[in-house]
């Protein structure tokens, strides 16, 4: 019987000790679960919440969830701060590329040469007030409607090769848009050709159009410029010259390539001392002349 009750008594005194064991490992994890952690840095923070709700989107990030850190080959970024980021945090963004300058103009460039009656065509025929010799043939850049540089061919009287220079150089360089520069030779001398083609020339070999007396035109002499005919119509009274013309006819609203008084096509011109079409009655706004006529 004694030993039977010590036996009993080591048992239970072993008991105690379990339950001691067990409770000081519940009390050490309750002690590590109670340990603060440390911080998140504060640009880590300010990352986080970012990544935390999708550009654009208006939903608050969402606070106090863990989320990764950011790595550099996949940066939670927004190109700009999501509506409900708490004040007070930057967003973080990508270096902003500096705007490209304007595509700078290049230089004006002309060149002058003589012309054969073999380069005239149709527009210049034995008989008429001027000759070849007295003809020269530029070539020069303009600037398009398509907003690029372009070179186009005009035939004008060596007298005024200066002039046209100096004028096609003002344009150039205000940008102000013609649509072709081609000889009349390119259309057979034929103006309303021309015309219709939207084409800027200069000589040719014809008479005046219009009522009155058959006359020489200025541009049989090579003193006389049509510029951009569709934009600038030639009213002769009757019709509208070319027919597409007649969209332009309201000269209130300026549309590119126009001439209008004080504006810079007509300037440029003025500049030079010559007349513009445009102050007549019927009026012919494309026209520009030395002589006035």
């Amino acid at each position: 019987m004694r030993r039977d009750r010590f036996r009993g008594q080591g048992q239970l005194g072993r008991l105690p000790r379990r339950v001691a064991c067990a409770l000081t490992v519940g009390a050490l994890l309750a002690a590590c679960s109670a340990t603060p952690r440390p911080p998140i840095p504060a640009d880590t923070r300010s990352a986080t919440s970012v990544s935390a709700s999708p550009v654009g989107s208006s939903a608050p990030a969402t606070s106090g969830a863990p989320a990764a850190v950011p790595t550099p080959s996949a940066p939670a970024i927004a190109s700009s701060a999501p509506s409900g980021l708490p004040s007070g945090r930057a967003t973080p963004r990508y270096p902003t590329a500096p705007a490209r300058p304007p595509t700078p103009l290049a230089a004006f460039g002309y060149s002058v040469a003589p012309v054969t009656s073999a380069q005239l065509g149709a527009s210049w025929h034995p008989g008429c007030p001027v000759g070849p010799a007295q003809l020269r043939q530029i070539r020069l850049v303009y600037w398009g409607f398509d907003n690029q540089p372009h070179t186009g061919t005009l035939v004008v009287h060596a007298s005024v090769v200066a002039a046209t220079v100096q004028v096609f150089a003002t344009l150039y360089r205000a940008r102000f848009p013609i649509r072709s520069i081609r000889p009349a030779s390119d259309f057979g001398g034929d103006d309303d050709a021309s015309m219709a083609a939207d084409n800027t020339s200069g000589f040719n070999c014809r008479y005046v159009s219009g009522p009155g007396p058959r006359r020489w035109s200025v541009h049989a002499y090579g003193q006389a410029i049509d510029v951009n005919p569709v934009e600038n119509p030639y009213l002769d009274g009757v019709s509208v010259r070319p027919a597409a013309g007649a969209a332009y006819l309201d000269r209130s609203r300026y549309r590119p390539g126009m001439a209008l008084r004080g504006g810079v096509l007509v300037a440029a011109f003025a500049a030079v001392g010559w007349a513009w079409g445009g102050n007549w009655s019927p009026p012919d706004y494309q026209h520009f002349s030395a002589t006035g006529g």
